[in-house]
């Protein structure tokens, strides 16, 4: 099985709200969808962490390199497509587009053999796992809203973040934090993300260790992303002294970018974007990396339902990762994918046993969000 082609296709119309300082309008695009297409007419699915113009120009680097390659070989053929273009950026767009490539061959492997990509990584140490419904915050009247109708909806663990965290009081952040607690009761898990990787962040490690004091009150599962992304020996510190555990990571890419933080003991849990790290292979290095520097792998999952189908099958691999994060609201999770997805009723989320990712997409809707993009025909 041979690649044919790689077609690409940015997701507008309905972009979620970022939080950022510079904010999203629905018309923008920050996720583009990748298909790989095969001589024997097979189609691999993958998601890309970046403006379709950027990754539309990636692609035409990269072909050269992976026209007529192995569809079935992800893990070389992601390398090969690395190693080669080592001098034209690596870790911008070019490795992104890289990534999406790579889910797409996994996908394809899995179709080709007959198995879900989390048994291919390894085996299945779980056949669902927990999502948490991941939210920009709010005034807390308002976010407290929002988080009554979530839990409703059946989901049991919740992380907010950015918004008007960090922006003004002690005492604001505080009320915030309070109100999502109340909202969704003591049985549940909270997470709470500063989004210190936002444009010209105002806060140091001390700001951080005063609120990782303040959100321990609140049985606050983690603390995400407190301090500058590029601060690595505060976050280091702040590790060792915080009560309540440090995560972070969702800016790196590339298993080479993670090393230095793992190894120096800089978080608790580590979240890669499988969107923007380099795909599933270079997620999964990073996955035993952590595990052999005692730190969580919990995928960080504000993207697409190519991106949590690919945060599924990875969680099924590996045995500490009992979490998800579920961009809730978003249509390019929601609707692109055919059937949905749905909770149980202990707010858990079946992955897929079926070949590959185990997803479809529903090609109205992805028409709909790519201005009728022939992606998959």
């Amino acid at each position: 099985m041979k690649i044919r082609e790689i077609r690409c296709a940015g997701l507008r119309g309905a972009t979620p709200e970022g939080g950022w300082s510079n904010e999203l309008r629905p018309e923008d695009c920050v996720h583009t969808l990748i298909a790989v297409h095969t001589d024997d007419g097979r189609v691999g699915l993958g998601s890309v962490f970046s403006n379709d113009q950027l990754v539309r120009a990636a692609l035409h680097v990269l072909e050269p390199l992976y026209r007529g390659e192995s569809a079935l070989e992800p893990e070389r053929v992601s390398e090969k497509l690395h190693q080669h273009t080592f001098w034209l950026g690596r870790g911008g767009s070019i490795t992104h587009t890289i990534g999406g490539i790579d889910i797409a061959l996994w996908d394809l492997l899995g179709q080709a053999t007959g198995q879900p990509v989390g048994r291919l990584l390894g085996g299945r140490c779980r056949e669902r796992v927990r999502p948490y419904a991941s939210i920009l915050m709010q005034a807390p009247k308002l976010l407290a809203k929002r988080l009554r109708g979530i839990r409703a909806k059946g989901f049991r663990a919740f992380k907010i973040g950015w918004g008007p965290f960090g922006k003004g009081s002690a005492q604001a952040d505080e009320a915030i934090v309070r109100a999502a607690r109340d909202a969704i009761g003591p049985d549940a898990q909270l997470m709470v993300d500063a989004g210190a990787s936002d444009a010209y962040w105002p806060h140091g490690y001390k700001w951080a260790l005063r609120t990782a004091e303040m959100l321990a009150k609140y049985d606050v599962t983690w603390f995400e992303e407190p301090l500058l992304p590029d601060a690595m020996n505060d976050y280091v510190e702040l590790r060792r002294r915080a009560i309540v555990p440090i995560s972070g990571g969702e800016v790196l890419t590339r298993r080479q970018s993670f090393q230095p933080w793992l190894q120096a003991g800089a978080f608790d849990i580590v979240q890669p974007d499988v969107t923007k790290v380099g795909g599933i292979s270079e997620e999964r290095r990073i996955a035993w990396m952590a595990q052999e520097n005692g730190v969580r792998f919990i995928p960080h999952g504000w993207n697409t339902a190519v991106g949590l189908a690919a945060d599924l099958q990875l969680a099924s691999a590996f045995p500490g990762t009992d979490l998800v994060e579920y961009l809730d609201g978003s249509p390019f999770i929601d609707e692109i994918a055919a059937g949905g997805w749905k909770l149980d009723k202990e707010g858990m989320l079946a992955i897929p046993a079926l070949p590959g990712l185990g997803l479809k997409l529903d090609r109205n809707a992805v028409k709909k969000y790519t201005g009728g993009a022939k992606l998959l025909e």
